[in-house]
């Protein structure tokens, strides 16, 4: 096989995606107080938000280790291998995917004839998942290693990542935000408008009422994409966590707006899961 695109268990992979020989996910383990699961393709999601939603703590994540990392990149059966990982703002997979390919190395000092370069996304979620859809067609368009390495190190800085949740509570049990701010946005309905800045989360504006801030939020995307010409070269990835109405009613505000390459719906995995929260929202382009 010529290349293979393995991505951390926040890239949130699509159905066609986990079925694709192109594509393998090294997991994240999820933390509840004592219960603990591997975010694999296995990811009960709905048992999990129920936990979730009855636990007086909040949960965790833990990154992949290295050696995970390393046997991964042994056993993909790929000239060239690209790795995608969560923002290292937010994680500790980036440094242990990195960690991972120098134990590669030092057992294998003729990288077994791989090329193999590791990208940290600056993002989560929908912007990882948008990341290996390019890798992905790049490398099905025949562009080279080197200049695939280029090209996505030039769209992780371009890239727009963006998300509203319906929900404060994880935050608050993660001491994330005070009990004080979480009750406040809970009683006045306040819905925050998330964003990425350098792999860096940002509050970009507040609505008061969910749709209003999906409207919001769909109407920055595009703003700050360059407006509805510039749109029409770029792939959106939407990913929600159970909430395929709510996702649907981001796709059709975006249309609303403008055209796109391509767009893309996803439900979340469990890091997603995690941070977005029940009904929670995420979008990249």
């Amino acid at each position: 096989m010529l290349y293979k695109i393995i991505g951390d268990s926040c890239s949130d992979f699509t159905p066609e995606m986990w079925e694709s020989p192109a594509f393998a996910s090294v997991p994240l383990v999820l933390e509840l107080g004592t219960y603990s699961v591997v975010d694999d393709k296995s990811f009960r999601q709905r048992e999990f938000l129920d936990r979730v939603a009855a636990s007086p703590v909040g949960p965790k994540t833990a990154c992949p280790s290295p050696e995970a990392y390393q046997r991964a990149i042994e056993e993909s059966n790929a000239e060239e291998v690209y790795i995608v990982t969560l923002s290292e703002h937010l994680s500790g997979s980036y440094q242990s995917a990195v960690v991972g390919l120098q134990l590669f190395e030092e057992a294998h000092p003729d990288r077994m004839g791989k090329k193999i370069h590791v990208f940290g996304s600056d993002s989560a979620s929908a912007g990882q998942c948008n990341l290996c859809l390019e890798i992905r067609e790049r490398k099905e368009n025949g562009e080279s290693f080197e200049e695939l390495v280029r090209n996505v190190t030039e769209k992780i800085h371009r890239m727009q990542t963006y998300f509203v949740l319906e929900s404060l509570e994880t935050l608050r049990k993660n001491g994330r935000l005070s009990a004080v701010k979480s009750f406040l946005a809970s009683a006045l309905n306040i819905k925050p408008v998330m964003g990425a800045v350098n792999g860096v989360i940002v509050q970009l504006d507040r609505q008061r009422g969910m749709n209003k801030a999906l409207r919001r939020m769909a109407e920055l995307a595009v703003e700050r994409a360059g407006g509805a010409e510039a749109t029409k070269a770029l792939r959106v990835v939407i990913t929600h966590v159970d909430a395929p109405e709510r996702a649907e009613f981001v796709k059709q505000e975006l249309l609303r707006l403008a055209t796109f390459r391509e767009l893309i719906v996803t439900n979340a995995q469990g890091v997603a899961t995690v941070y977005a929260n029940d009904q929670g929202i995420v979008i990249a382009l």
